[in-house]
C-alpha cells in the first residue's frame, strides 16, 4: 500500500509540460527508477540513437505504441528516464554526480578530501576503458593540477583534453559543470586552502555572491590563468 501511494504521489508531482525542471536528486532517487522500471515492464527495444528531441521521442512511443498501455504521466516519467539517461544528446551535456570515497586525497596538498564536501571538485576520465575520479578540497587545487599534472604525480596517462570537470555550486551544492561556471575571486569567503575559486552555475548568484562577499571579479573556465590561481594563495 505504501509503495503505491508513493507511485501515485509520484506521477501528481511529475509534469513535463509546464517546464518544470527537477534537481539531481529527484531525477535519480524518484524519476530515473520508475522510468526504468515502466520501460522494463511494458516496452520492446527502442532505437534511441534516432531521435532529435525528447519531444518527438514522447510522441514515437505514444503514436507507434513502442510501450503498452502508456499514456499520460507513466509516458511524460519513461519519456524522461530514456532521454536523459539513454541518448547521446542528453549525455553529452549530463553532469555526473560527485562519487567521494573517504581515502580520497587530493594529489595537490594531500588533505582528506570528504572532510569539505561543500568544495569538493573532481576531475573524471577514463583509462583502460574505465572510469578514473580525480577529488579536490577546491578549484584551485583542482587548476593548478589541470595547468600541471606531472608537478603533482605521475599522471601522464590524462589526456586534459578529453576530462570531465565537476565543481560544487557554493549556493546549491549542486554538481555542475567545471567548464560552464561562474567563478568570482579574492572574495571574504575561504575555503580549506584559503582563497578560492568560487563556483557558481548561475551568472546572477555569482554577482549576488561578489557583492555580499566583496569578490574582485567573477570570472569563466577559459579565462582563468595560472597566474591568476597562484595569485590566490598570496
Amino acid at each position: 500500500m505504501i509503495k503505491i501511494l508513493q507511485f501515485i504521489v509520484l506521477l501528481l508531482v511529475v509534469n513535463l509540460y509546464g517546464n518544470t525542471t527537477y534537481t539531481k536528486a529527484v531525477l535519480e532517487k524518484k524519476i530515473y527508477p520508475m522510468g526504468k522500471k515502466i520501460y522494463n515492464l511494458k516496452c520492446q527495444n527502442i532505437d534511441l540513437q534516432s531521435y532529435d528531441s525528447i519531444d518527438i521521442l514522447k510522441q514515437e512511443i505514444k503514436q507507434k505504441k513502442l510501450c503498452k498501455n502508456i499514456r499520460g504521466k507513466k509516458l511524460d516519467i519513461l519519456t524522461l528516464y530514456l532521454w536523459h539517461t539513454k541518448t547521446e544528446h542528453f549525455q553529452k551535456d549530463f553532469v555526473p554526480d560527485i562519487k567521494l570515497g573517504h581515502k580520497d586525497k587530493c594529489p595537490v596538498c594531500g588533505m582528506f578530501v570528504y572532510k569539505y564536501p561543500r568544495w569538493v571538485a573532481q576531475i573524471v576520465y577514463t583509462k583502460h576503458n574505465m572510469e578514473h575520479r580525480l577529488s579536490f578540497d577546491g578549484v584551485k587545487d583542482l587548476m593548478k593540477f589541470y595547468f600541471d599534472p606531472m608537478a603533482w604525480g605521475k599522471y601522464d596517462k590524462i589526456d586534459i583534453n578529453k576530462i570531465k570537470i565537476i565543481v560544487t555550486d557554493y549556493y546549491t551544492q549542486d554538481p555542475i559543470d567545471g567548464f560552464k561556471a561562474y567563478y568570482v575571486l579574492h572574495s571574504d569567503i575561504y575555503g580549506p586552502m584559503g582563497n578560492e575559486l568560487i563556483p557558481f552555475e548561475s551568472l546572477e548568484d555569482a554577482k549576488d555572491f561578489k557583492i555580499d562577499h566583496n569578490g574582485k571579479s567573477i570570472i569563466k573556465f577559459d579565462k582563468i590563468t595560472k597566474q591568476a590561481v597562484y595569485e590566490l594563495d598570496e
